[in-house]
């Protein structure tokens, strides 16, 4: 008899809804502090490529510091590297940054 009385409830939606609050707010999360500034970061150093000029000083990835001399059609640099004036081609996209006056 007693088993008669059991009644067996429905999860409501709203109670669903609940219950991906937070992996909503993780993922939230993850695209404000992660995904937000790579994407910012990542328009910067294409910019950055694309406004290169000759004369500017540059730093690629592997380290070397030099000056470009030439920019190149097919996205290669033409660098004059110190103290023997030596020059290196090297891909745009293995330029990490430019050097400021300050740095030099």
């Amino acid at each position: 008899m007693l088993l008669n009385l059991i009644v067996f409830q429905q999860p409501s939606p709203v109670n669903q809804l609940v219950g991906f609050l937070p992996i909503l707010l993780i993922f939230a999360i993850f695209y404000f502090l992660l995904f937000l500034p790579m994407q910012r970061q990542r328009k910067q150093q294409q910019k950055m490529l694309a406004e290169l000029k000759n004369g500017d000083t540059v730093v690629t990835t592997g380290g070397i510091v030099g000056t470009i001399v030439t920019i190149n059609n097919d996205d290669t640099l033409i660098l004059r590297v110190k103290p023997d004036n030596l020059k290196l081609q090297v891909a745009r996209n293995a330029v990490s940054g430019l050097v400021t006056e300050e740095k030099q």
